[in-house]
């Protein structure tokens, strides 16, 4: 929930940023989907984050910190990205992963603009 911790942790943004519970996570992307959104999930199995056109509308969905994304929800994504990774390192906190693909968006629509 958005307490205050993370209004607090956020810096400020979770005062910006529209946030929209739901109950069930996989009907949510259908609703995404029959709106036109494609969703993208991230593992370590997927594509390059860097390769991938993310300029229209998207949706990310970030595993949990060691167990990714059920199999539900990972069944109901249309794309799956990666980041790299280089030793023994195998996954990044998912704060920090979901800044780099939420980065990675930005980047590429400010670069068509």
């Amino acid at each position: 929930s958005l307490n205050a911790t993370v209004h607090k942790t956020s810096a400020g943004a979770a005062s910006w940023l529209p946030v929209a519970r739901v109950a069930n996570l996989a009907a949510a992307l259908d609703t995404l989907k029959e709106a036109g959104v494609w969703i993208y999930g991230t593992d370590a199995s997927g594509d390059a984050y860097d390769k991938v056109d993310l300029t229209g509308p998207v949706a990310l969905v970030i595993g949990s910190e060691g167990f990714g994304m059920g199999r539900l929800v990972r069944e109901k994504c249309d794309f799956l990205l990666r980041l790299p990774m280089c030793g023994r390192i195998t996954s990044l906190n998912a704060s920090v992963a979901a800044g780099i693909f939420m980065y990675e968006t930005l980047r590429q629509r400010t670069a068509k603009a």
